[in-house]
Parts: structure tokens; sequence; C-alpha cells
């Protein structure tokens, strides 16, 4: 059931449920046209004031800035967004770089503001990670999280290009197909879109956005790969930054190999963390009596998967690679995850069932953490990552990274190294090693790190918040296990909601207790 390749999102794992579903859910959208409806009723209890900016983006033509309005009517799709939430298009260009030429439609979704008038601050832009995740259909799954904001702010999010119903590329076996068959088929069915759907050219959309969301500046709030777009656009546009909060933040200065080492390291240890945790206060601890035992019993039952696949429930079944990246995503849960991945692996090494770990994986698709939505497109994942990055190593240079990412975790190394050759044979050119970050003048910009996060490792925040520069990166730490910190501790949704409510950061060198402390 693994997919060629595979490789780690900068986000919650991709589970096996949603390595298997993405392009069935990319499907169910369908275009941008085909969700947009008459005019939405106004639903609050006052009229509402619209707010007009004054700053749009420069080099644009006028129908796309003050010649365009943002046309929001009831959504049709998903169907978690047809209550309570509005749906629009907005026309940006497929090329920066040539203004005037082709358009593209970028499918938009917004939760308005609870609160009064006088106290709204403008929109608050969520992007829930990835990359190739809808934010479509994340706002709904997620919008719980982001409540306690909605007196103060519409909440706004949108699917990035390649994704959903933005341009999404096809790279299947026909236009049609949604999974992904190949470098080759990617250039096939979306040669003409793919050298446009990188990480800057959505940073650009982002200003479009701010610009007719009538905000002067952008408040954002990024999720793992969320926050390098949204340090990107602070790069492109430090005078158009407003409140920006980057969560679980991945690591500038790591080019995309580099990032795979730092990664499995990352998963290693919060395996390992498990291991020692589950030999101390679990009966029966399927993985033994601490890490070293737990590594040795995750090798053996790795090369019984490789043989010999464990039935998962519903036709499918659970490899080795499916076994590394299933329990991944339970670490990203971080210690609410232990107890559940200590029983599923008992029935997997006990009884060779698969099902437990694999449904697991599914459900932690949809758990109330950061950055766990079900639909991620591989195909955009692919698409996207290597539009950003510049890597193309030949084949020496893919042996020996290979080499160094299976030596860096016996458990999972071996899943994680195939991820080398993601690039090797894209028909484009990637931007850059490693994104430009600097935004000297800029307002502050609060950077979140877990000590403990498997996904997105702790120093990676450490580096985001230097890159930005001084005085704009202002890092938060939380001492915690898992793949995102907001709002699940406390400390940190307070010190982000004061933040965003306020504009205030918290102190430098500010550290919030968790379950590491």
């Amino acid at each position: 059931m693994s997919d060629a390749h595979p490789i780690r999102s900068r986000r919650t794992g991709l589970s096996v449920g949603a390595r298997i579903l993405a392009g069935v859910v990319l499907a169910a959208i369908g275009a941008v046209g085909a969700w947009l409806q008459h005019d939405a009723p106004d639903r609050s209890a006052e009229p509402r004031t619209e707010f007009t900016a004054n700053n749009p983006p420069p080099g644009l033509p006028t129908a796309l800035t003050t010649g365009q309005h943002l046309r929001w009517s009831r959504c049709t799709s998903p169907p978690t967004a047809r209550t309570g939430y509005d749906c629009a298009a907005m026309k940006a260009p497929l090329d920066y770089r040539k203004p005037d030429g082709r358009t593209i439609d970028v499918a938009l979704i917004r939760r308005k503001a609870t609160g009064p008038n006088a106290r709204r601050i403008g929109s608050l832009v969520l992007n829930f990670g990835g990359p190739g995740v809808s934010g479509v259909s994340g706002l709904p799954e997620h919008v719980n999280q982001y409540k306690p904001l909605l007196d103060r702010y519409d909440l706004v999010s949108f699917d990035p290009r390649g994704v959903g119903a933005t341009i999404p590329v096809r790279c299947g076996k026909n236009a049609a197909d949604t999974g992904y068959d190949g470098a080759d088929a990617c250039a096939e069915h979306s040669g003409a879109l793919l050298p446009y759907i990188g990480t800057s050219h959505t940073a650009r959309d982002l200003d479009l956005m701010r610009y007719l969301l009538g905000d002067e500046r952008l408040h954002y709030f990024g999720v793992s790969y969320g926050t390098a777009l949204g340090a990107v656009y602070a790069h492109l546009y430090p005078s158009h930054v407003g409140r920006l909060v980057l969560e679980a933040s991945v690591d500038p200065t790591e080019d995309l190999n580099e990032e795979q080492v730092s990664q499995v390291k990352a998963v290693q240890a919060a395996f390992d963390r498990f291991a020692a945790h589950c030999a101390a206060r679990i009966r029966h601890c399927p993985t033994g009596d601490g890490p070293v035992e737990a590594a040795r019993r995750m090798a053996r039952l790795a090369d019984r998967l490789e043989k010999t696949p464990a039935p998962a429930g519903g036709g499918r079944s659970l490899d080795a690679d499916d076994l590394a990246h299933t329990v991944s995503d339970y670490l990203d849960l971080g210690t609410d995850g232990w107890s559940p991945l200590a029983n599923a692996l008992t029935a997997l090494i006990d009884h060779n069932d698969g099902g437990p770990l694999s449904k697991g994986a599914d459900d932690i698709g949809s758990a109330d953490r950061a950055a766990t939505p079900r639909d991620i497109s591989r195909a955009a994942l692919i698409a996207i990552t290597c539009a950003d990055s510049s890597l193309r190593p030949g084949f020496e240079r893919l042996d020996r990274d290979q080499a160094r990412i299976k030596a860096a975790s016996p458990v999972f190394g071996a899943a994680w190294s195939t991820g080398v050759y993601l690039c090797y044979d894209w028909p484009f050119d990637g931007e850059r090693a490693t994104p430009q970050v600097n935004a000297d003048g800029a307002a502050p910009v609060l950077v979140v790190g877990g000590t403990g996060d498997p996904t997105t490792p702790y120093p990676g925040a450490r580096h985001m918040a230097h890159a930005l520069g001084d005085g704009v990166g202002v890092l938060l730490t939380a001492e915690e296990e898992g793949h995102g910190t907001y709002p699940q501790n406390r400390c940190v949704a307070e010190a982000v909601d004061k933040y965003l409510r306020t504009g205030r950061t918290p102190a430098v060198g500010t550290v919030c207790r968790g379950s590491m402390s």
C-alpha cells in the first residue's frame, strides 16, 4: 500500500488513510465555480462594516486590485462548510512576472467574526501545513482551535496553488487522475502550471488576498509548512507584515536532504521517549524494556512486514514503510498518542493485526491537533516541494544521502531515506536550496517551537526566529511532545492569543512548561 519514494510532510504525519484518499478528496471539491451560489445573508446581529485597504500589491494591473472585489457566497463544498461559511474566488496572475497575462482562480473560505465591528481587527489568514493541504476543507475541520479569536477576526483560509480548487496539479495516469504516477505524468498533465506553484508565488497571492480582504497589513497563522509560507511573505513584503504566528516552524537554513536527516533524528528521539515511558508505565509493553530493545523489536517487525505485510482491514495491508509512517503519526500527537500506540503495536506484534495501527493513524487525521487534515495531496506535496527546492542530486550524492538518513535512525531511517529521490528527475528547476526569509523592518513575528516536536524539530524554530532578523523574529519555546503546541498548551495559547489581539509579543526567552517539563 505504500507509494514509491515516500516523503514526510512538514506537518503532522501523512497517515495511511490520507495517503490513500488524498486525491479522492480533491476530486470531490471540484472547480471553484461549482461551489459558489447566491450571496449568503449577513449572519451578524449588527450591520457589518467592510474594511478597505489603500496599499495594493505593487506591479499588478488595476483589474486585479482596485477593479476586483471578492464576491462571497454560501459554500456548497465541502459539506462541512455549507453552514456558517462563505466562499469566494480571487483572480491572480499565473506568472507574477507577467501580471497582464493569464490569470488563475484562488479558492477562499471565510468564517465571519462574531464580535462587534468596533472590536474587529481584520482577517486572520490560516494555513494548516503541507504542502498540499486544502485550506477550504481545513477551516471547517479545525475552526474550533481558533474560536477564541473569532470575536476579533474573520477567519480566512484558501487552497494554495496546486491544491484543491486552485489550479490543482494532475500527476496521475491521465488528466483526471488526482493520484501520483511520477514526474513524467506531472509534466504531461500539468507542465504549464508546475513552474508557478511554489511557495514564493503563493506568498504573492497572500499579499493580493490581504489587500482584497481590506487589510493594510497581513495577519496570518501558519503551521508547519505554513511557517515557510509566512516567512517568505515577510521577506517579500516586510512593510505589509501585521501579526504573524509561525507555529511548529520549519528550519529555513536546511536544504531538503538536511531536513530529512534532522527530521528522522527527531522522530527517532520521540520514539525513544515513548519506549522509555512504555517500559516504565505500561504493563506488557510491546517495545520491551527501553529504547534499545524497542529498536531491536521494531527491526524484527519491519523485516517481517517487508516479507509479508499484515492485514489492516478493508482490503488494505501494512508493510514496513507503513509501520514507520503510522508510528510517527502517533508520535505527532505527543503523550496523548502513547497509550494508543502501545495498544496498536501489541495487536500487530502479537496477533499480526495491522488494523488498529492503520485505523488509529487514519483517526489522527481528524484529531484536534495542529495541522492534521486528512486531505493532503501527494501530487501537490511533491510538485510544490520540487518547485521550491533547487536540489537535483546525481546518483553518487543520492547514495550518500540515503545512507546518512538510514544511519540516523534504526526505526525510521529506511522509510525516510527514499525521500532523497523526490526531485532528482523533476522536469523543472527549483527556486532555491533554502528559502529567503530575512524580513528586516517588519513588525515582530511570533515563532513557536516545541522541544519534542518529531516533524519540525525545535532547532528549526530557533533558526527561523534568528533568520527573520533582529527585532523581527521572537521565539516562544514550549517544553512539549508532539507536532504543534497551539492550543493544547495553555501557556502557548494565552501568549499567541494575546499577541494576535494586542500585537504584544511575549518576553524574549519565554518558555512554556508542558509534557517534557
